[in-house]
Order: C-alpha cells, then structure tokens, then sequence
C-alpha cells in the first residue's frame, strides 16, 4: 500500500495536490450529472373524498383512524387568580373611568385567561412528549446465551475479569527463597508486585516484578496447572501462605494484611477448584463419546420416537397460546432504541404560563426595638416600666448607591412603648386628619384599621441585589427645637436620672403642644447583601446612630454619605449617638402569612384574627430599563409626592416665617367650600388614610429642606382639577408664653400657599417641579394663567418674592392605569376621539400608530396587553390600508423589542389575553383577514428590509395570532359545523396562499444572510400549517404543503435541506397524521377480502397522491438517501421519529391499529429494496463508530471511498457496467480527464425507475436485464421518486440500523395476509433482496456477547 501511494504521488503534476484533484473530481461530477426533480404529485380534494368514501369509513371497524374527532378544539376561558384574597381594583373603578386607556387597563386587569384547547395537543409533539408514554423497565429480564456460558463461568473462578487472559487479581506480596538447601527466614523474604493472569489455553499463571510495570518482563513465574493446593503457614512470617506444587516444592508468599492474605488464598483455590472441574468434565464427556447408538436399550429408542411424536402434536396444537404468552412480557420494538431514550430538547415548546406578579429578590425587615441611653419611667405615678423619655419614630427605605437612588418606598415604624404612645394622645385627632379614634375604627378591604395601625414587620424586593444596597432608617422625635440642642443629652455617656428627668419633662409639655409636627433626629444604615445572586447578610448589625445635620438632610446627601459608609476614618468623624436599633432580616417565604400588599389588600394565607401582626409589602421603585419591566397584572395607582427644598429668605410677605411645615393636601376643586380628599397614607397610630400630611420642620430655618415621602392613592379618574395644595405654616417652638388662650392660638401661622396641578397634556406631571408661592388663596385659583407683559387671567393672586419658582417638590407615579409616555398617550387619545363618533382620519391615525415607534421600552412592557389589544383592535377596524399596514408595523417593532429576553410575555399574550372582539361584518373585519393582507404587504415590500426581516425572525406571533384568531372566529360564528370548504372565504384562502408564497422566497433566498430569520420564518410557518389541519379545508392545506416542497431542489445545500425536513418532522408530527393520511384502501369496488387489496409496496403516484403526507415524507427519505451523509441521517432520524412516536402513541395500541398503521409505510420495503447494496454491510462491526466529520469528502456523488468499495460483499443479479469505474477512477489517479469519458458512462445509468440505486458495483446482470426481471414485478408506476443517479456507497452503520429498525417495525406490525400479498407479488430478485435485508437485520442487531461488549 505504502508503494502505491508513493507511485500515485510522483504520477501527481506536483507533489501535494492530492486534495485539490479529489476537490476538482467531485466538483466535476456534480456540476455534470444532476440530480432529477422527483415529479409533482398533486394531492387529493380531501373533503372530497370523506364526502365521496362515506360510506366506506363509517363501515370501517377503525373508522377512529380515518376521521377527526368531533370537537377537536374549543375556547376555554381560566378564572384569572391573583396573590390577593379580592380583586386590586376598585369597586367602582370601572363605572368612574373615562378614560379609554384607563378603562382599557381595568379591563385587562379583570379579565379572565381566553385560550383555545386542542384536545389531543399532548400528541402533536415529539414522540418525547406523548402522554401516557410507557417508560423504559428500570430491569429487563435476565437472559443467558451460549456465548456468555464461559464469560460466566468465568465470573465464578476468578476475582476480577471476566475476559480469557484477562487479568483476575495483583498486588504486593513477599516472596521467600524458593532454593530448598537455604533455610527461610525473615531475611530472606523479598517485596515483590505480583500479577495474576490466565493464558490462551486456559491455565493460569503468576507472575511477579520488582515494581507495578507489568509491562516488563517478569522476575518469576509460577504456573498454577502444576499446583496442588494453597495452604496458610504462619510458622515464618505473619500472614504467610504457601502453594505446594506437583513436583513436591512449595513457594513461599506473604500479605501485607490478614485480608490480604484471605483474598489471595480464595482466588487461587477457586481457580484450583475450577481446574479440576475442567478436567473431570472432559474426562466425562470422552467417555460418552465411546457408547454407540446400538448399545442403546430398543425400549429407549421407541419411547424416545413416541415422545418426540407427542410434543409436536402439542406444540402444534398450542402455536397460538405459547406466542401470546411470549408476548406478554415482550417489550416494544423501539422500547430499547438509543434514539428513543435520547434526550432532545431542540423541539421542546418553552412552558408558557399566564401573566403574574413577579418579585426580585424579597426578604423580610422585622423591627424589635429603639433603644437610648436615657431611660426612665413615663407614667405619671411613675409605675411602670423603665423606656424611653420620649416618642421616636422610625422611617426605613432601601437606597442604591450604585444606582445613586432611593428603590423603595418609606417604610413608618412606631416602636414606642404603649406608655409612651400616651404622651401623644392629644394630637391623635390632628394626626387623623380631623377625626377622633372612634370614626377610625374600620376596615380597609375586610381588614380591621387597628391591625394595620402599628406595622412592625415589613417585605422588601429588590430586582437586581448587589453589595452596594442599604437599609436606612431615620429616626424623628417630636419637634422642640434645633437639632444639635435635642440631641445633646443623647450624646453624654453619662446615665444621670436628672437628666431623664428633664428631658422626659421637656418631652411631654412638647407633645401635648407640638404632637402632630415631627423634626429629624439620626440615621443609621446596614448593607443587605452579601453578593449579587442575592444571600443576604443577616449577621450585619446596623450601623451606630448618627446624629442629622440640618444642612445635609435630602437623599441625595444621604447617599454621598452612603458611598464612605465603608470608610471608618470619614464615619468616625459624624457624631454619635447613645443608643441601639435592633432590626433584623430574613428569608421569605412564597406563602407567608397575614400580608398585606401596598395598597393594603390582604395576599392569599392572611389569618384575620385580633391578634394577628399584619406584615406589609413595601413597594419596589423599579429602573426604567425595559429588562427590568413586566407587564401590569394588578391594579395600583400611588403618586408619592417629596417636598425638597423652600427658599423662603428673600420673602418680605411674612413677619416670621422661620419653623416652616408643609401641609400637603389632595384636592378635586378649587372652590370655596372644597374639602381635601382622604387619600393620603397615614403615619403609625394614625388613620390609615388621612387628609393632610405634614413634613419635618427644621428649627429656625428660612431655607428649610425635606426628606419626607407622601404616599397618596389617586382616584381611578383624573380630571384638570385634580392638583396637590401645599399650605406653608410657621410653627412656634416657644411655649415661655404665660397666656394659655393666646398659646394655643399661635402655635402655628400660614405663610403661603403652592399648588400643583397633577395633569398636564393629560399625563400625570412627574419628576422636579418648580412653583411660586402665594400669600393668599382665592376661589379658582388653579384658572390664574400668565400672559405675559404683566397680564393674566383668573384670580389676584399676591405672590411671595415676585412670584419667584421658591419651591420646589418632586412626584413619582406608581400607576398601572396611568402612563407618563406622550407618545402612547396621544394615540390612546386619538383612539377614543375616534370611537367617541369623531370623524376618523386615516393619516391622523397613521401619524400616531408612526409615533408609537418612540415609545420607551419599559412603557411598552408594562402595558404590553393593553397596547396589543388596542392595536389588534384598531387593524380589525382600518378602513384604509396604509392604517393597517402600520398597524402591523408598530406591532413588528414590540415584538422584536420584547424579545430581547422578555419573550415570554409575548408568548403569555398569545395563548391566554389575545381575543378577537364579536365578528360584525357591518362594523369591522376580523383581524386573521386584515393581519394576512398586511403581513403580505410587508414581504413585498423590499424598501423596508428592516421591518420584513423582523417580521421573519419573530413571525411566530403573527402566525399564532392567525390561528387563534381564526379559531375563535369559528367558534364565535358556529362556523365548526359547516363543511370545511366553507367556513372561510376564497378570498381569505387566498391570500394564505400568497403569504405562503411569498415566505418561501425569503426562506430559501436568506439562509445564508440571515440564518436565524430563515429558520425562524421555516418553523413558524410550519407550525401554522400544522395548526390550519384543525381549521381549514385539509385538501387546501396540502396544496400549500405541495407549494412548500416545490422550492426546493436535490443538491441543495445542507441548511436548506434541515430547513425542509425540520418543516416535514413539525408537519409530520400533528395529532391526527394517521387520519390525514387515510389509511383504507382506494381500489375501485367494495373489497371483501384483505387479498384483494390493491396494497401500494411502492411509491405510485396514487399512493402519493391518496397518502400525501407519507407518500411526500417518503419520497423526501428515497431522495435524501442519494444525498451525502448529514442530509440522509436527518431524512432518517424525521422517519424513525415518526414510526417511535406510532409505537408509542397509546390511541393506537391494538395489533389491527398497529397494522392498519404499517400499511402507509408499506412502500418502506421498495425504498430500502432500492438501496440494498448500500445496507448489505456485513463484514462490520455491528456496533456504531464514530467518525471524524472534520472535512470528510467520502460522501461525493458517487462515493469514493475505497474502503466503501472494496469491502462490498460480492452477489450475483445486479450489475454496473465496470467502466464507470476505471473512468472515475481514471481521474482520481490523474491519468484521464475530469470532463472526459467518465460523464457519459454515469449519464448511462440513468434509469426512470428509481431502483437503480439497487445496482452493484461488482454483480453480472446488466441494467436492461434487470429491468426485464422486473416487468412483472411491484414497482409499476415507480416514479414518485424521480430519477437519481446511481450511489455506490455504503451508508453508515447508523444510517443502516436506523432504516432497519424502520423496516423491522413495518414488518413486526403488518398483517400476515398483507406480508403474504407482498410475497405473492413481488418478483424473484426482489425476494431475494427481501430475504438479504433480513439477512442484514440479523447480523446487525445480533448479540455478540459480553466480552464483545466489553472490548467496544
């Protein structure tokens, strides 16, 4: 071989150009010699042929198998369950909206889950995801064959091995002096690495070396057939044991250890001991042999015959019995198939799961306790226990210095002592909002008001968790003066009872005077996380309590200080105070008890009991980044409004204007006699809703900032005069006033007014907002409009320092109704004007569906059901094309825009929100129709790339909206029960039509440009055609199918054929594919007798055209298999995939299922018959082996492979003329052309019968007398196919087994009378071939024992 190589190598032009020639000669011949189109098969007029075969099928015994199932599908509507006990929206929310966004969310949020059922859906997977699989027995039963006999055998008389000559046992061991004339002593033993092993002919010897490299040659060898036996001797040395030989020596070994030393005794007696059994049994068995048949008793001879003579009968009597109970216990064909226990998650459908509120990272913040240095008794008799002097009130909320923001909201702890509580009871009114304890005894949503008055425990989310988030907690006091002088006993490490005492006396006379303001007091924080998956810190401790600086009081200098909290040189510098916040965190669970969520609804597991501590949920301030995003499944609508900072020193309106409190109220009317709205969350100890909420005050500050949060609830409906009233108080600190009536009267003086509209444009007014302050407060105060040039209109109004922006307050919406985008405000307005009975302009509408494409992205995700309902709304709607053209536009763009990993949510749209409105012909269309003719529209377009592109790669949502539509619209017409051809119009099936066509282009055109748009496009398309079998008429279906296939060429590249036989396996796989195939006979007149049937071995053109689905899966697998490897093993694998998912499919478990099944696959046996040469491997192993793919060219047009060539076994009966061969391999060795002779030989082979693959390279019969033999034959009308040029190659050894086990399941489920019909028709060469891949099956699936196993 090494010769010929080097003579082919100097034959060569230049050296080194072996791979380039065998390039060149492939490229030749396949640019040469084409592969022929298989021809067209229309198929059948499938309605027709239900309508015409009626009859027939209803007197069918299997007619299940030949029709759908009557209510194949129908809508089913899921009760939408939330976390709540009740619903999030208000009771009259939907009677008081207005607004058609609003309206629009409430609906969306009370609607129930709308989704189409397909009853047997669980089947039209992979044979994977079947229901009611059988699973694969955890233990087969035990068989023993003769060629495991002596692996066995084996087993028993050695420790380890179950091979001949394998090793059985070897370790260390201490080998005495073997010469008899030296006597033996410890001395004299050596450490040597013995190695057990047994030889050829079956004995056994012990080897021994000086190290473990057994691979040297051996130091010794004890050969153990001479051995007599294995005795201990621990006479010389411990855990010694001696082997005493024939010729009367001994050898003399010792172990390390007495288990050692056992396990060595046991394995050389066993191995002694089956030596002896050996040699008795051949002994036995040459003595046997001696006895000749006529020494034999004659009485024997007959009893022996008689006997015989009665176990036939009777096995001839029971045939029958003993197969069914074989039977029995027989697993399926495919039960033990690799493939079919392989997993493969490619065609697994994601778990799509209706909308729900989805939390970050939770944990639950459990407040204990606020402890100070100064402690004392409260009580006025002094009995009682020892607390705090004074009330403080806590504040917590998460901050990212990451982020640099505030993410939750505030969280109000009361942790005062009920005795303390007490010195605030005369303010409780104020704090109420005007009313005592009494009115307040309520409920909020079925939950007493007390339960939720004093929370002590709340749940935090937080989206994205890393170490740079923090708790904070402010503490506040009740206002008496400036804060360094409040703070000041605080800071003395001295506990003096007198100075308790003082400041318990201060305290109190505060308290009774100055309740209801509060004034900062400290701060402190602690890290949540260790990391960013989230674990939380719970042996962090909060810091130790800073006292606040009255100039560094916002949050945004809370968070610079945030950035050096872990810098102690710059913490050490803040002052300290004496005191301790135990705070704690934890883990929450999914079902904790007795939540409430942050509009105060109680979340399913709340126990309603007296003593029950409610557990609130704090709201989460999510970024405004669209990953970040979910859609609105509940109701909420909170506006928190900050009041920040008021420049207050220039105002010449007011004497004194020094300790100034905002009062914040939320109004409907600027009226004289409107009252403020109780819409404000209260403080602890207070109403749960209040009218007013009043912010710290800072002593002696003109220029005073703030840090509070107001959490209003705003109405469902917002109007113009809907806005926020700030009124300014000056509160007096000094209570050295003797006169007790004129004390009360000046505790607090207004000094301004400001006020903020919330709507502006429509849109609810956010972030920092700048306003003038007013002296005065006249009616119709929101009309004042500046008009420039010293005019205005509305109101006098006397504003403070010239009308000046002094003040400044920020808002943050938190809503689920109410949007802060212009642009998908605008359109929802447009849209109302036009339902409202406005005059619709179509460019108008088109202006606002262009802007939609600005729309934020999180704004789209949040409302992402409300704008697709609205947008699907509007297309069924459009009176003009270019409407609906944008339509889908804009609705190309959310698509893509929420697949960047939010997918998902489109899914859940699609199978449980999507609904088409009730079908009026008068009013609108139906939105399958319009969405057809828009996608249409798009694909023709070629200006706009972009879009098109998009609308291939996610056209999976618009093809589900097409079927989900139309089934709806079917069932909503009760359109189900007219014949199928006319529950849609031509013109609808029209259009599907030019939308297939017009995919395909696309497809097959950008595979290459754009991969994934083809494949996406390819599959989803294939999944709506699925789907159309269960809507449309099925004869319509096919034809697409047929316009489908007709794009595609043999010798396609490789994407294009997965593209192909991706689309056939999601085809392929529909429920009812039996029932589209019609499995029952076509022959002209009524059948009686199974013989009689016109039974197609062949792909006919009847066969294909009556069986469509088959008959072009088929074809597409004969065709394949003349391809190279890649595209045969994925033409195979769809084949196999599909009879696995027949075996196991539990509608068709009865044998008459089973064969009625093997009769669409009966052209299997042609198929393989033309391919026999191919699969005639015997000469392999019938295990498979892997094969490098890197760059192979074996699988050229012809097959050169040598080794494929010479190792074909030789047969008679089928021939090639042999110059074919010296032609290609004529060139391959350079010694003739590429282009020469070798094309018209391979041109001659071809044969309009596809069976010319069948032909040997090596066999004596020419093609035309093979084609004689076979004029009679089964393959009539044997061109569905189409002509292929001749393959020489072998296919692999999983190809083979794989079309195999496709044969042996035809074979196993078809009826004896329909094997036997085959028998009678087919020829003599087909038999013989028939017999041949019987032959094949048999040595590929034979067992080769275990050693065999065990080798490979």
């Amino acid at each position: 071989m090494a010769g010929e190589t080097r003579r082919f190598t100097r034959a060569l032009s230049r050296p080194g150009t072996a791979a380039e020639l065998r390039h060149s000669v492939s490229e030749a011949v396949r640019t040469s010699v084409l592969l022929a189109k298989p021809k067209d098969i229309e198929p059948i007029d499938y309605e027709n042929v239900l309508l015409q075969k009626k009859a027939q099928i209803i007197s069918d015994p299997l007619r299940d198998m030949l029709l759908f199932p009557n209510e194949d599908f129908q809508i089913k509507i899921l009760k939408r369950h939330g976390r709540t006990l009740c619903s999030t929206v208000p009771e009259n929310a939907r009677r008081e909206a207005q607004s058609l966004l609003v309206t629009e969310c409430i609906k969306t949020y009370n609607s129930d889950w709308h989704l189409i059922h397909y009853r047997y859906e669980d089947y039209s997977g992979d044979f994977r995801k079947l229901p009611n699989k059988t699973p694969r027995p955890e233990k087969l039963p035990v068989h023993v064959f003769e060629v495991d006999e002596d692996v066995d055998k084996d087993e028993d008389t050695a420790s380890l091995g179950s091979q001949k000559g394998g090793i059985t046992k070897q370790g260390w061991l201490h080998k005495g002096n073997m010469n008899s004339a030296i006597s033996v002593t410890m001395r004299s033993f050596k450490r040597r690495f013995f190695h057990l092993t047994q030889l050829g002919d079956g004995s056994y010897i012990l080897n021994f070396y000086k190290d473990e490299k057994i691979s040297k040659e051996p130091k010794g060898s004890i050969f153990l057939d001479s051995c007599m036996g294995v005795v201990q001797n621990n006479k010389i040395r411990r855990y010694a044991f001696e082997l005493k030989m024939q010729d009367k020596s001994s050898y003399l070994l010792a172990a390390d250890s007495d288990l050692e030393m056992e396990e060595w005794i046991g394995s050389l007696n066993k191995i002694l001991q089956s030596t002896f059994e050996a040699a008795m049994q051949e002994k036995r068995n040459g003595d046997s042999l001696e006895i000749s048949d006529d020494e034999l008793p004659c009485q024997g001879k007959t009893e022996h015959v008689t006997s015989w003579e009665s176990m036939h009968y009777e096995l001839t009597k029971s045939t029958r019995e003993i197969e069914a109970k074989k039977n029995e216990g027989r697993l399926k064909l495919f039960m033990l198939d690799a493939d079919s226990q392989k997993l493969d998650f490619s065609s697994i459908e994601p778990d799509v799961k209706p909308f729900e509120e989805k939390f970050g990272m939770r944990f639950l913040v459990k407040c204990n306790d606020l402890f100070f240095n100064l402690q004392s008794c409260v009580a006025e008799n002094e009995e009682g226990p020892t607390t705090n002097v004074e009330p403080f009130f806590v504040t917590l909320a998460l901050f990212d210095i990451k982020d640099n923001r505030k993410i939750s909201a505030d969280f109000h702890v009361d942790l005062n002592h009920p005795s303390v509580r007490y010195m605030l009871l005369n303010s409780t009114a104020t704090m109420n909002g005007g009313e005592g304890l009494a009115s307040s005894q309520k409920s909020i949503n079925g939950i007493p008001e007390n339960l939720l008055q004093y929370p002590k425990q709340g749940i935090f989310s937080v989206s994205c968790p890393h170490q740079d988030i923090f708790l904070v907690a402010r503490v506040e006091k009740v206002l008496q003066g400036g804060i360094t002088q409040c703070a000041e006993p605080y800071m003395k490490s001295s506990d003096s009872a007198k100075v308790a005492q003082k400041v318990l006396k201060n305290a109190k006379q505060a308290c009774s005077r100055l309740g209801q303001y509060r004034m900062p007091f400290a701060w402190a924080a602690r890290p949540i996380f260790k990391d960013t998956q989230g674990t939380l810190d719970k042996n962090a401790r909060f810091s130790t309590l800073y006292r606040q600086d009255s100039n560094k009081l916002s949050n945004e200098d809370l968070l610079k200080l945030l950035l050096d909290f872990r810098k102690p040189e710059k913490m050490s510098k803040l002052p300290v105070i004496l005191g301790n916040l135990d705070i704690t965190i934890d883990n929450v669970t999914p079902d904790f008890p007795s939540c409430v969520n942050s509009s105060y609804i109680p979340v399913k597991h709340f126990e309603n009991s007296p003593k029950v501590l409610v557990t609130h949920e704090v709201e989460e301030f999510f970024p405004c980044t669209a990953k970040l995003s979910q859609p609105f499944t509940i109701y909420n609508n909170h506006l928190y409004v900050y009041p920040k900072h008021l420049k207050y020193d220039s105002q010449k309106s007011f004497a004194k204007a020094r300790n100034i409190a905002v009062c914040l109220e939320f109004r409907d009317s600027d009226e004289e006699e409107s009252q403020p709205l109780r819409c404000i969350y209260g403080r602890p100890g207070g109403s749960v809703f209040t009218k007013w909420a009043f912010s710290v005050v800072l002593h002696h500050h003109h220029n005073p900032e703030f840090y509070d949060e107001v959490k209003v609830e705003l109405p469902t409906q917002l109007h113009e005069k809907h806005h926020l009233l700030f009124t300014f108080y000056h509160v007096s600190c000094d209570n050295s006033s003797k006169g007790t009536t004129k004390k009360k009267e000046t505790i607090e003086s207004q000094v301004g007014y400001a006020w903020l509209p919330i709507l502006k444009d429509g849109r609810v007014v956010t972030n920092d907002n700048q306003i003038s302050v007013s002296a005065n407060l006249p009616v119709g105060y929101l009309s004042y409009l500046e008009l420039g040039m010293g005019k205005h209109t509305g109101p006098e109004i006397k504003w403070v320092d010239g009308a000046k922006h002094i003040f400044k307050v920020a808002t943050h919406l938190v809503s689920t109704v109410y949007t802060q985008d212009q642009h998908l405000n605008n359109f929802f307005q447009y849209c109302q004007k036009c339902d409202s009975g406005a005059q619709a302009s179509g460019s108008e509408l088109v202006k606002f569906l262009k802007s939609l494409h600005a729309m934020e992205g999180h704004v789209m995700i949040n409302f992402l059901p409300t704008i697709l309902n609205q947008l699907f709304r509007v297309l069924a709607r459009a009176s003009h094309e270019e409407v609906a053209v944008n339509v889908t536009r804009v609705l190309v763009h959310i698509v893509s825009q929420c697949h960047e990993g939010l997918e998902q949510y489109l899914r859940s749209y699609i199978k449980f929100v999507f609904k088409t409105e009730p079908w009026n012909s008068s009013k609108c269309k139906t939105v399958h129709e319009e969405l057809t003719k828009s996608m249409t529209v798009l694909l023709k377009t070629t200006a706009d790339f972009l879009t098109c592109n998009k609308l291939l790669k996610y056209s999976w949502f618009f093809l589900e909206a097409l079927i989900k539509s139309m089934a709806q619209h079917l069932i909503e017409t009760s359109k189900l029960k007219l014949f199928r051809n006319q529950r849609f119009p031509a013109s609808y099936q029209h259009t599907v039509e030019t939308l297939v066509n017009l995919l395909m282009p696309h497809i097959t055109q950008k595979y290459k440009d754009k991969p994934e748009e083809a494949r996406n496009a390819n599959h989803s398309l294939a999944v709506f055609i699925k789907r159309c079998f269960s809507l449309m008429d099925r004869g319509f279906v096919f034809k697409q199918i047929n316009n489908y296939i007709k794009w595609f060429n043999p010798g396609n590249p490789k994407t294009l054929f997965e593209l192909k036989f991706e689309f056939l396996r999601v085809i392929c796989n529909h429920e009812h594919f039996i029932p589209l195939n019609l499995p029952m006979p076509f022959g002209k007149g009524r059948v009686q007798r199974y013989q009689d049937l016109q039974l197609d071995f062949t792909l006919s053109d009847d066969f294909c055209k009556n069986h469509f689905l088959v008959g072009l899966l088929m074809r597409e697998v004969g065709s394949a298999l003349q391809e190279y490897r890649d595209v045969r093993q994925m033409a195979i694998s769809v084949l196999k995939s599909l009879m696995i998912k027949h075996t196991f499919d539990d509608r068709y478990t009865a044998k008459s299922q089973q064969a009625r099944i093997a009769t669409l696959y009966l052209p299997l046996f042609g198929l393989l018959l033309d391919n026999v040469q191919r699969i005639n491997v015997k000469d392999c192993s019938p295990f498979p082996i892997n094969q490098s793919s890197n760059g192979r060219k074996e699988d050229t047009l012809l097959g050169f492979q040598t080794g494929t060539i010479t190792t074909t076994p030789q047969r008679s009966g089928n021939s090639l003329d042999n110059s074919i061969h010296r032609d290609v391999f004529g060139v391959i060795s350079g010694t003739a052309s590429p282009h020469g002779s070798s094309t018209p030989s391979i041109n001659a082979v071809r044969h309009a019968d596809s069976r010319g693959s069948l032909i040997s390279t090596d066999s004596g019969t020419s093609l035309p007398e093979r084609s004689a033999e076979k004029s009679n034959s089964l393959d009539k009308n044997h061109g569905c196919v189409g002509s292929c040029v001749v393959r020489c190659d072998k296919l692999e050894q999983l190809e083979i087994r794989s079309l195999l086990m496709c044969f042996l399941y035809v074979l196993k489920s078809m009826s004896d009378d329909a094997l036997i019909t085959y028998w009678n028709k087919a020829a003599t060469p087909e038999m013989m071939d028939f017999f041949t891949i019987l032959e094949v099956c048999l040595h590929q699936f034979r067992y080769m024992g275990k050693r065999y196993i065990a080798r490979y």
